[in-house]
C-alpha cells in the first residue's frame, strides 16, 4: 500500500462533498499536470490511502482520509469541449489525461493546518512543505503518514 496527498479547493470540491456522493465515492478528474498524472496513472493502486487536503482557502490543511477504489482510467472531461478541463489534443486513442476514483474514509476531528505541518520537524522533507511544490497530488512516505496521524 502507498500513501498520497491530494489537494482540492473546498469551495470546488471538499471532503464533505466526497462524503455526500453516492457510496461516498467520486472520480478525481481535471488533473492537468504531467507529473501528477503519471503518479495517478502509474503508481496509484486500489487500497492506497489518501490525505484529503483543502487548498487555496483561508486555512489550508488536511481535512481527512480517503482511499483509492478504482485505478487510473481516461479522464473523459479532457475530450468534452464543454468541460473546463477540455484538451483538444486528448483523443480516445491517446487519452493523455487520467483519473482515479476515491472513497471517503474519515474526517479528522479538526483540520490539520498547513502551519502546524510546517512546524513539525519530522515532516521537514515532506513534498507538500517544499518551497515551490504546487502539485495537486504527491506521494507521502509511511513515516510522514504515521507522523500526521499522530498529530490529529
Amino acid at each position: 500500500m502507498a500513501y498520497w496527498l491530494m489537494k482540492s479547493e473546498p469551495d470546488t470540491f471538499s471532503l464533505e462533498d466526497l462524503r455526500s456522493r453516492p457510496n461516498s465515492t467520486e472520480h478525481w478528474d481535471g488533473v492537468r499536470n504531467y507529473q501528477a498524472r503519471n503518479m495517478m496513472r502509474d503508481q496509484m493502486k486500489c487500497g492506497d490511502k489518501v490525505f484529503f487536503y483543502h487548498s487555496s482557502c483561508p486555512v489550508p490543511g488536511i481535512a481527512g482520509i480517503a482511499k483509492v477504489v478504482k485505478e487510473a482510467y481516461p479522464d473523459a472531461s479532457a475530450q468534452n469541449p464543454e468541460s473546463r478541463y477540455y484538451d483538444p489534443k486528448a483523443t480516445a486513442h491517446d487519452p493523455r489525461w487520467f483519473m482515479v476514483n476515491v472513497k471517503f474514509e474519515r474526517k479528522f476531528k479538526r483540520l490539520l493546518p498547513l502551519a502546524e505541518l510546517k512546524a513539525a520537524p519530522a515532516l521537514g522533507s515532506m513534498a507538500l512543505l517544499k518551497k515551490g511544490n504546487r502539485l495537486s497530488i504527491m506521494a507521502v512516505s509511511k513515516d510522514e503518514w504515521q507522523q500526521i496521524l499522530a498529530m490529529v
